[in-house]
Parts: structure tokens; C-alpha cells; sequence
């Protein structure tokens, strides 16, 4: 039987509408397109092999929204706004999954992003010049990985950046010469990694509270450094000239300028900063330790390493008045004379580690070592050229022979 037209239209009308009531809406996509891509740009420059089920990138699933998704994407975090606009990624943090890759160009899209963290895994070629597009980035941590080739210049537009830790790859060339813009940067961490040149001047870094450059190939005097420091470590480059330079960082807790190539004195003025708790000066050339004055200086130094230097004299008495000093290390140096009674009356009380080996010291013990009273204690006397009973442990390694100290003797 016929319908009439009108019913007809009717009818399929409705079968329409019953159709469309089945179709999804579209949802407009929460992240911003530039993000995702960047994201999945990241994801397709690691090995897959090492994308392991377990990993945070295992879980980056692209059928799913990165910012609107349950149990996916770990290690991301997106801005929500309030207004209609799109979600930002706002922080990448890795796991230590070893992925093997690349860090993408593409990086540069994330221009929300405050913190990227990629540590402890594999990522190798150069850091991504693209990297000046993170004008918001606070945290920049990619220690431990394979990066390689110079720093970026780009690097010193981050003007927010407060701390950048790029230890343990392979950079090389020199550290940007106008790093001291980043006045925000707290924390600058560049050790174990191929730099070289000179270290510039870091003065404007006015907030900059810790700096380690160790273990690079970095030469030339201390530059001007910051006030605010409490932590500086140097060790284990080629730098030369004098300590004076970090006289003033009256806020340094940690000073640690070992296995370079600096001379001269070391400056009363270093020894007693008011903060200072842990000097290494060792594996240098310095000559001396400058005497100590005592009245109206209080310090904390708790531990002075000056081994394997060429320290001539006598041993430093008035060491022995640094009140909260529990480690010396003067071994390896070319010091003279009897150990002073003072260092005696020290030994447990509070020192706990005393190195004076391999040097030219002579005469009897302090009556507190000699009698044994050197228990608790770690450290040596052994090659110099004392009366040093092998009952005393700390003599254990025996002396100089008898020819080598007269010979020294004579030189001096």
C-alpha cells in the first residue's frame, strides 16, 4: 500500500534524525595540534626497541587526546584554561627507560613548556637549536644522556631558566659566552661533558647558587662569580692563576677546585669564608697555606684537602684553632719540620681523618700519637721521615729511608 507523499517525507525525516542520533559529535580536541605533534615527533625519534611496556612512552598513545586521557601519556602535564582555548603540555619528566633516539626539532612547538625532563637515558646528537622557542622554560635537566656538539646560543634566551643541569654527555666548544643574562638560573650544572675554553664572566648570575663545571676541559684564571654561591666545583679542568677570585663568596659552603693547575697561596681569606664547611684544593700547585689569625674569626670548616701540591714549610699549627675542622689531608706535598703538639691534643677530638703521609716530616710523634691514642682515626704518617713506631698504626707503610730524608735536608 501507497503512502501519501507527506507521510513519506514524514517517515524519512525520522529514520534521519534516529540516524544522526547514532553519529558521535565531534569533540574538539583538547591539545593543540603544534603540541601533539611535537609530542609524537618525540616518540617516533626513539628506537622502539627501547620503548619497553613498562616505560613512559609505552604509554603514549596518539588515538587518545594527550591532555583529556586516563593511564596514557605518564610523564606529561597540560595547562587546562579556563577560556575554550586548546590545552598546552606545559612539562615532559621521562622515566630512566634508556631510551635510545633523538631529541626532535620539533621540540621547539611546546612553547608552554616549563620543565623537560630527560635524564638518565640515551639521547645522542646535538641539543635542538630549536630549543630558543622555550621561552618558558624554568627546568632544563638532561644529565646522564649522549648529547653532543656545542650548547646553544639560543640557550641564553631562556630568560626564566633556573636551573639547567647538562652533566654526564658529550657537549663540547665553549660554555655561551653570555650566559650571565639568565638572571633567574639558580642552579647551572655542566660537569662531565668535553667543554673547553675559558670560563666567562659570570657575575650577573646573581642568583645563581650552585655552579659545577667539573671534570671538562676548561682553562684560563677564575672568572668574577656571583655573590650568592654556596656551591662551587672546578675540579678536575686546567685552570690556572690564583684561588683569590672566590675571597668574597662569603656565602660558599663547598669550594672544590682539585686536579687543576692553579698556584700560588692558598689565601687565608679562602679558608675562613664564614660559611665554608668543605675545601678541596688538592692535585695543584699551590706553594702554601697562608697562616691563620684567630681572634674574632669564626668558621665551619669541617674538611681541607691540600694533598699532591707542592706545600713546602712546616706544618700549619694554628690549623688546630679551626674548631669544627674533623678532616686534614695535607699528604703527597713536600712539608718539613715536627708535626705540631697541637695536632696532638686534635686527634678524636673532633678530628677523625689526619693525612700527613709522603712528605719530609721529622722528629718524635705528639705524645698523644706516640702512646697510641689514635684510635677512631683514619688517615696515615707513613713515608716521611719521623721516628714512627710500626706499633703506631698510623705508621704503618714504614718511613723514608735514612739517605733520601738527609738528601732532602740538604736541598733546603
Amino acid at each position: 500500500m501507497l503512502l501519501p507523499p507527506r507521510m513519506s517525507i514524514l517517515l524519512l525525516l525520522i529514520a534521519v534524525l534516529l540516524a544522526l542520533a547514532f553519529v558521535p559529535n565531534p569533540v574538539e580536541p583538547l591539545t593543540g595540534v603544534t603540541d601533539v605533534q611535537a609530542l609524537r615527533a618525540l616518540k617516533e625519534s626513539v628506537d622502539p626497541v627501547t620503548i619497553t611496556p613498562t616505560s613512559f612512552l609505552y604509554s603514549w598513545d596518539f588515538n587518545v587526546d594527550p591532555c583529556d586521557s586516563s593511564g596514557s601519556f605518564l610523564g606529561v602535564l597540560c595547562s587546562f584554561p579556563l577560556d575554550n582555548s586548546s590545552s598546552r603540555v606545559i612539562a615532559i619528566g621521562l622515566d630512566d627507560a634508556g631510551y635510545d633516539g633523538f631529541l626532535s626539532p620539533l621540540i621547539g612547538n611546546l612553547t608552554e613548556l616549563v620543565t623537560i625532563d630527560l635524564t638518565r637515558n640515551k639521547f645522542r646528537g646535538p641539543l635542538p637549536e630549536s630549543i630558543v622557542n622555550l621561552r618558558q622554560l624554568t627546568k632544563l635537566l638532561i644529565s646522564e644522556n649522549l648529547f653532543t656538539g656545542q650548547i646553544p646560543d639560543g640557550i641564553t634566551k631562556l630568560k626564566l631558566l633556573q636551573e639547567a643541569d647538562l652533566s654526564y654527555n658529550h657537549f663540547s666548544g665553549n660554555v655561551p659566552a653570555k650566559i650571565a643574562v639568565l638572571r633567574s638560573l639558580n642552579r647551572l650544572i655542566l660537569s662531565n661533558n668535553a667543554l673547553s675554553g675559558r670560563l666567562p664572566d659570570m657575575s650577573g648570575l646573581w642568583q645563581l647558587s650552585a655552579l659545577d663545571v667539573s671534570s671538562n676541559n676548561l682553562y684560563g684564571n677564575i672568572p668574577r662569580l656571583p655573590l650568592n654561591l654556596k656551591t662551587l666545583v672546578m675540579s678536575h679542568n686546567v685552570f690556572s692563576g690564583h684561588i683569590s677570585p672566590v675571597k668574597h663568596l662569603q656565602k660558599l659552603l663547598v669550594l672544590d677546585v682539585s686536579d687543576n693547575r692553579m698556584s700560588g697561596r692558598v689565601l687565608r681569606q679562602v679558608m675562613t669564608l664564614s660559611s665554608l664547611v668543605r675545601l678541596n684544593v688538592s692535585r695543584n700547585h699551590f706553594t702554601a697555606l697562608d697562616p691563620i689569625d684567630f681572634p674574632g674569626i669564626e668558621t665551619h670548616l669541617q674538611s681541607l684537602d691540600a694533598n699532591d701540591n707542592q706545600l713546602r714549610g712546616h706544618l700549619p699549627g694554628s690549623l688546630a684553632g679551626l674548631e669544627n675542622l674533623t678532616s686534614l689531608d695535607l699528604s703527597h706535598n713536600y712539608l718539613s719540620g715536627s708535626i705540631p703538639m697541637e695536632y696532638g691534643a686534635k686527634l678524636g677530638r673532633p678530628w677523625k681523618y689526619l693525612y700527613l703521609n709522603d712528605n719530609f716530616l721529622q722528629g718524635n710523634l705528639p705524645p698523644q700519637l706516640a702512646a697510641g691514642g689514635e684510635d677512631g682515626i683514619r688517615g696515615s704518617l707513613a713515608n716521611n721521615c719521623l721516628r714512627c713506631s710500626t706499633t703506631v698504626r698510623l705508621c704503618r707503610g714504614g718511613q723514608r729511608p735514612h739517605a733520601v730524608c738527609a738528601a732532602q735536608r740538604r736541598r733546603w
